[in-house]
């Protein structure tokens, strides 16, 4: 399977993900951490790293400079420039009147200069926001080898869970004879009753059929100017659509999408990384996850004193990142970013805690999400009392505490 040369991607990564609340006051939801060393926008770059794609557009628009960061110092490095190679942030331009972006379409129809200065064949669109692993040509030769105008990407999902998602239906051959937006009713693939296909946000298209299908719409006023809503519906019946079942390169049992469009949703897509046989494969050589890389020392523990005290430096069951050290204190079940310092008795357990987060002795936190440089003091606790850190802190429907960037406890 060969590179597409004249395929260029467009990663949307404009979104102020207002869902994950205090996660997203400082960045983009694509720059938000995950799984300790990596940002969510990773996933999505090394898909089309991984896929021999290697010239990359990312429109960004709210809250951009943590996003700007992560890929002029991480993720650019991984392409070559002398072959061609780029991964290229795209600030917003206004060029189409005084308005920030209105929807997915529009933050494509806004960019379209740059689009068409690479005079790509293709164009793959992508959002900067999900968490999976995907090699990208299949999708494209399915493309080639149906004749389509659009592509759209496709995740097998029950029946009884598809009113969450945008679904496609489709006909025996997979073309799509509708799109139904979180539908009461939503319609199931031919020959299996029980199983619907749902929108990725993933999109290939000709890339003529994409300057001609923006501009039409860019014109409409009663467009919302996005691709779900508006692009895919309006090709229904008049050119030839195609959903593309997911191929999934985790190699596991279940197939593995995830919008952590959530909250909870990203704090059990976190948790579920130090089981011991996560539903995300983070390990396999052959698909690596690439990101920035730091100049920080190996993690460190320190102290087992005998006796009755506790002071012990350990973690069990979870990730610890980089550039941390565990002096004395316990880690259970938990994530840890780049830089954390968890000191002597304290406790860390079913948490995830961002870059440089500071415990101090005899704290104890626990079911958190706390953001980069937070210092928790001697003796605090987070996550024992709700009612007392929802005077603080946002505290979710499912019970997890999350403490900001900057708070002071």
């Amino acid at each position: 399977m060969s590179p597409r040369p004249s395929t260029l991607a467009l990663i949307l990564a404009g979104g102020r993900g207002e869902r994950l609340g205090p996660l997203t006051v400082h960045r983009a939801k694509p720059a938000v951490h995950f799984g300790g060393t990596y940002r969510i926008v990773d996933f999505a770059v090394s898909n089309c790293i991984n896929s021999g794609l290697n010239r990359i557009l990312v429109p960004i628009q709210y809250r951009s400079r943590s996003l700007n960061t992560h890929i002029r110092d991480g993720l650019s490095r991984y392409f070559n420039s002398a072959r061609g190679e780029f991964i290229e942030p795209l600030p917003p331009q206004q060029r189409e009147g005084e308005h920030w972006y209105t929807g997915t379409a529009d933050a494509v129809y806004q960019n379209l200069f740059a689009v068409r200065e690479e005079e790509p064949e293709l164009v793959l669109i992508l959002a900067g926001d999900h968490i999976y692993k995907m090699d990208y040509r299949h999708m494209i030769d399915f493309h080639l080898a149906q004749g389509a105008e659009a592509t759209c990407g496709a995740v097998e999902v029950p029946r009884g869970e598809a009113s969450s998602f945008g679904v496609l239906a489709v006909d025996e051959a997979d073309r799509i004879i509708e799109f139904q937006e979180k539908p009461k009713e939503p319609k199931a693939v031919p020959g299996d009753p029980e199983t619907c296909l749902a929108s990725m946000g993933i999109y290939v298209f000709r890339a003529r059929t994409l300057y001609e299908l923006l501009e039409h719409d860019a014109e409409d006023p009663d467009s919302s100017h996005d691709f779900g809503r508006d692009i895919v519906p309006k090709m229904l019946g008049a050119r030839p659509l195609y959903a593309f079942r997911f191929v999934d390169e985790n190699k596991k049992e279940r197939k593995y999408w995830r919008d952590v469009g959530t909250i909870d949703a990203f704090y059990e897509a976190n948790l579920d990384l130090v089981s011991v046989d996560p539903q995300l494969n983070l390990y396999d050589p052959a698909w690596p996850i690439y990101t920035r890389l730091n100049p920080l020392p190996p993690p460190k523990f320190v102290f087992e004193d005998e006796g009755d005290d506790g002071r012990v430096g350990a973690a069990t069951d979870s990730l610890v990142s980089p550039g941390c050290i565990v002096s004395g204190g316990r880690v259970r079940r938990s994530v840890l970013s780049p830089g954390c310092r968890i000191n002597s008795y304290a406790l860390v357990e079913d948490s995830v805690l961002f870059d440089n987060v500071y415990i101090g002795r005899r704290a104890k936190v626990r079911r958190a999400i706390i953001d980069k440089d937070v210092r928790i003091p001697e003796g605090a606790t987070v996550g024992f009392d709700l009612e007392e850190d929802r005077k603080r802190f946002t505290v979710t429907a499912g019970g997890v505490v999350v403490i900001p960037k900057g708070a002071v406890l």
